[in-house]
């Protein structure tokens, strides 16, 4: 059996995630192979797909607009199983509207959606979570996937149900797909730039090019954040969101945070997002012990 992820990602916290379920899927006995979402590369061969995930950051309480156009070009199936894989920065009941557009088009091509996958990865934006936090995000994602794996495998699964307050909080929010591109033009660099180019060559909208040995900004940003989250000199500067703005890489192998070290924001919802995959860790541990 063979499953294809199909993966937008910015920063590369979506991509990670997609590499352990790919590794956890090869290791019952399936082929896995990563296609990414980018500009610069032709869409994916999906001929071989057994399973299709589609993977995705969840941007507003939406799946970012180059993953819907992606979907809206999709070959039609007969009947291929699917699955929606997405990160969020927090475990809030609210991101569950992002599957509801991508899981429509994909049925509208003949797809069948049996399940989403969702997992907490830290920030690239708003604010930037603690070390601390990431590894235990990384952990909780690492206690699931193996059994995220094996629903892939088997077709099972299911979606979440979405009420009304968050498809209407979901509908304010996809303001950001025709914003995005316009607030990406007023991106900038400070004079701490060293003409790298790594935004450029990360960007997977190709919406940076050189020039002079400058960056110059495009109007196609999906504001996914790698230009400004990559850069060694921290000189990207975000426009309107530049409060948000979040610079450098996290240490998923640091002393993971005790409940006591949780961040206040959305301080429950980390919690129990926590303890239910430390849990399935516990349970999966003590079955193996009576095996």
């Amino acid at each position: 059996m063979n499953a294809v992820f199909v993966c937008f990602t910015g920063t590369g916290s979506t991509k990670m995630v997609c590499e352990a379920a790919a590794e956890a899927f090869r290791a019952q006995g399936g082929d896995a192979r990563i296609e990414l979402l980018r500009a610069d590369r032709p869409a994916p061969d999906l001929s071989d797909a057994d399973r299709l995930i589609v993977a995705f950051p969840v941007h507003g309480f939406n799946a970012p607009a180059p993953v819907l156009r992606y979907l809206k070009s999709l070959p039609a199936s007969d009947g291929g199983v699917a699955y929606l894989l997405r990160t969020s920065g927090e475990p809030l009941s609210l991101n569950d509207a992002a599957v509801l557009a991508p899981a429509r088009m994909l049925r509208k091509k003949g797809w069948r959606v049996a399940g989403d996958l969702h997992y907490v990865m830290p920030y690239n934006i708003i604010f930037r979570h603690s070390d601390g936090m990431a590894s235990r995000m990384w952990r909780a994602v690492l206690a699931r996937i193996a059994r995220d794996a094996a629903c892939i495998a088997a077709g099972e699964g299911s979606l979440p149900a979405v009420g009304l307050w968050g498809r209407t909080v979901s509908a304010v929010c996809r303001i950001e797909h025709p914003a995005a591109p316009l607030i990406g033009r007023g991106f900038r660099v400070t004079q701490a730039c060293i003409g790298c180019g790594l935004c450029a060559r990360s960007c997977p909208q190709g919406n940076i090019r050189m020039e002079g040995g400058m960056p110059v900004f495009g109007g196609s940003c999906a504001i996914c954040m790698a230009c400004a989250f990559g850069c060694p000199k921290d000189a990207v500067r975000t426009g309107i969101l530049n409060g948000w703005r979040v610079n450098g890489g996290y240490d998923f192998g640091a002393p993971p945070a005790s409940d006591r070290e949780v961040c206040a924001y959305c301080r429950q919802s980390y919690l129990r997002y926590y303890h239910r995959a430390e849990e399935d860790t516990r349970r999966t541990e003590s079955l193996t012990d009576g095996a």
